[in-house]
């Protein structure tokens, strides 16, 4: 069975216009024959949304009881035995109700595609994992609802629905976007001239490196030129909260310079010797290198410093980059025991060291 096809409309905010072009786009095809089905679509209230659902068909959704409530979800099921051309599946990033086949609609998304499906669906750039501590420093807010970024890879075709900070918060001002009980607070909070514009243009670099990597990738599979695959970033952690932030760093750098990532952990114990928070964390590394195609590399510090733990690793996968959190040494520690990025540099050439900020306070 050859796999769908999945096209996403993003976004740099909330009412920028992604759902109403994605309807827009269905009944202009629809006019020239597909067959389109809605598996799933938030209005939001919004009117304008609302008319544009016009008669497209709207396959029944799945309702999922949990403790006496009933949730609507995606109904994979009936959409793959409806077997349309095109399904059309709206807030990407959506947690399923508890009970639910599975987790996340982008696990949704992706089971609608392996069953042959073509799928159009929306999201706002907020929600892709990697840009969770951008995001929260523009913003100040932490989004909960997150989408792995190597799922933007999968789109066949990407499509920016972009307005201008101004126009976004003119919407908002008239009631398009929300209730007129939530527009005060939103324009002075989230919606800020300062934060849309910084959401703008996170959302024009993420889909223009997405474009880039997928051009980079054609044209592997012509010349067949592997040369420019030799960048390989080794992100070092310690079990501890800056952790998800440098793998986060790591990932995002991989990304760009199209380069292989390894995440690198240093125990201080057999790991059944942990304590409850390393071993969360540890948790944490091990579901991060599935979800960023990462390889984990874990070790037991033994009788080598950590130093010597992070040069065997960087000499063994021929690491080219290296990236590191602040040291959490002291002043006086390193003058007696020396510093480890010192040390590191000392025994490998040819490899960059990265330094991550630290946000812990110390």
């Amino acid at each position: 069975m050859t796999r769908g096809k999945l096209k996403l409309y993003i976004g740099s905010a909330p009412g920028v216009g992604k759902t109403y072009k994605m309807l827009a786009d269905a009944r202009t095809l629809t006019l020239e024959g597909k067959d389109v089905v809605i598996g799933l679509i938030e209005t939001h209230g919004r009117k304008e949304t609302a008319e544009m659902v016009g008669q497209l068909e709207q396959v029944p959704l799945l309702e999922v009881v949990y403790k006496d409530k009933t949730f609507p979800e995606v109904n994979v099921d009936a959409i793959i035995a409806r077997r349309p051309d095109i399904v059309l599946i709206d807030e990407l990033a959506h947690t399923n109700a508890p009970g639910s086949v599975r987790k996340k609609r982008y696990q949704d998304v992706a089971a609608l595609l392996e069953a042959g499906i073509n799928v159009y669906s929306a999201v706002n750039i907020q929600h892709f994992e990697s840009l969770l501590f951008k995001v929260k420093e523009v913003t100040g807010v932490e989004v909960r609802e997150r989408i792995p970024d190597p799922f933007l890879g999968e789109a066949d075709e990407i499509l920016l629905v972009d307005v201008t900070p101004q126009t976004l918060r003119e919407r908002l001002e008239q009631g398009k976007i929300y209730k007129k009980e939530k527009i005060e607070q939103s324009l002075n909070s989230f919606f800020s001239l300062q934060n849309l514009a910084s959401l703008r243009e996170l959302s024009l670099r993420q889909v223009a490196d997405e474009v880039d990597d997928q051009v980079y990738q054609s044209r592997l599979l012509i010349e067949k030129d592997p040369a420019s695959l030799q960048e390989r970033i080794l992100v070092c952690i310690q079990l501890n909260d800056n952790a998800r932030k440098l793998i986060y760093r790591g990932f995002r750098m991989a990304s760009r310079l199209k380069a292989d990532l390894y995440v690198l952990t240093i125990l201080p114990t057999v790991e059944n010797q942990l304590n409850a928070k390393q071993k969360e964390v540890l948790a944490m590394v091990r579901e991060s290198g599935s979800l960023f195609g990462a390889e984990v590399l874990i070790r037991i510090q033994g009788e080598r410093s950590i130093a010597q733990a992070i040069t065997a690793a960087a000499k063994h996968h021929r690491i080219t980059q290296i990236v590191l959190g602040q040291s959490a040494r002291t002043r006086w520690q390193e003058v007696r025991r020396g510093s480890i990025i010192n040390e590191i540099m000392r025994h490998v050439r040819g490899i960059d060291i990265q330094i991550v900020a630290d946000d812990m306070e110390r």
